[in-house]
């Protein structure tokens, strides 16, 4: 739901009555994952999708049955249903839907949180006794929460427990808790939705494949920064698209910024003074991805000059250089495009190999056991 977020903040404000749909478990090739929403309001306005468009108009008649009778919903969507060209996954994917008419509670506290970027998790109960369901707790990164799951302290206070670990990670996904968690006579599923600031891509370099790279990492949902010792080239005319522009050497700007496990750092630099200093603080450093612009010849230099400073084979292993995916890019547009294309593929666990009669999976994201079955893992 939190994906929709903005919108849905806005309704609230406005006073409309809605239903959302949350996608909150998938099996198979299914091409939304948990957390994903379509919303449906009393005047018939709908905003997101669950589906990319299998099962919308379904979906679209579960939340205007959920507005007219007040009640929460689990359905299941595949390939296997009778009616599977009807309303099915023809792609041959499981989805299930939560249903659910928002009508206070802490939803409109968690709304407001993923609009302002403030950290935050939504756990909603979406399988287990049928007066649970949809039921929800919103918590804080310091652990506190608002809201009640069905008049039970201790599955309140184990539900945030969980839903914390899920924030801390900033993940979504589904977790199980059992019997004795629970104090309700059977065990729960929760999906959690953790609305977490957005991920950072620093870009070392105001070169104009620079400014192609910004525009790619603000379409993939980055917090961009743009730090290069140059004034005359570090500006705010040269790069309107970035959320903050640095002028540093990199190294010192590197040493003196919050990085965190989503951060990816690009150097563009292209120049050993910038460079050698830079690689060799960011390799020691706890983030996604490490990637430096150069030919094959100046990555062999370059590497060689990072072993004599210090830096260990194994830091050397975690740095993508020549930057990018092979994609023959030539133009700054093309490059910005294989760069970005190789941190998805580090970030999501593909090869970066055509999909054209290869056998691997689509989407290799862990997908969870539908709620026919069990989600008892973390997605």
């Amino acid at each position: 739901m939190l994906d929709i977020a903005e919108e849905l903040h806005r309704w609230v404000e406005q006073g409309r009555d809605f239903a959302v749909a949350t996608v909150v478990a998938v099996g198979g090739s299914a091409p939304r994952q948990p957390g994903a929403a379509l919303a449906v309001d009393s005047e018939g306005t709908a905003i997101g999708s669950v589906s990319g468009g299998c099962v919308e108009g379904a979906v679209y008649e579960l939340c205007q049955t959920a507005l007219d009778d007040g009640k929460v919903v689990v359905e299941s969507f595949g390939y296997s249903d009778e009616d599977a060209f009807a309303v099915g996954l023809t792609c041959g994917g499981i989805i299930d839907i939560l249903v659910t008419p928002v009508r206070g509670g802490v939803f409109p506290a968690a709304l407001a949180a993923a609009v302002s970027g403030e950290a935050a998790a939504l756990a909603r109960i979406v399988s287990g006794p049928e007066d649970l369901l949809g039921q929800a707790l919103l918590v804080r990164p310091d652990g506190s929460y608002e809201g009640r799951l069905g008049g039970h302290p201790e599955l309140d206070r184990t539900a945030a427990a969980e839903a914390r670990a899920l924030l801390d990670a900033g993940r979504t996904g589904t977790v199980e808790i059992g019997e004795d968690g629970s104090r309700c006579g059977q065990p729960l599923t929760l999906l959690v939705e953790s609305s977490v600031p957005a991920p950072r891509m620093i870009v070392f370099g105001a070169i104009d494949f620079a400014s192609a790279l910004v525009r790619v990492g603000k379409f993939l949902g980055y917090h961009v920064t743009v730090c290069d010792a140059r004034p005359v080239f570090a500006t705010a005319l040269r790069f309107p698209e970035a959320d903050e522009i640095v002028v540093e050497w990199p190294h010192r700007y590197l040493e003196s910024t919050e990085v965190d496990a989503r951060t990816v750092l690009c150097v563009l630099t292209h120049d050993a003074k910038f460079d050698v200093p830079l690689l060799q603080a960011a390799l020691k450093l706890p983030v996604a991805y490490v990637g430096a612009m150069g030919s094959r010849r100046t990555h062999e230099d370059r590497n060689k000059h990072l072993r004599e400073v210090g830096v260990t084979e194994l830091e050397l292993a975690r740095l993508r250089s020549p930057i990018g995916l092979d994609l023959g890019a030539r133009t700054p547009e093309e490059t910005a495009l294989s760069i970005g294309a190789e941190i998805v593929a580090n970030r999501r666990g593909g090869s970066g190999a055509s999909l054209t009669g290869a056998h691997t999976p689509i989407h290799h994201d862990g997908p969870d056991t539908p709620l026919a079955g069990r989600i008892g893992s973390v997605a």
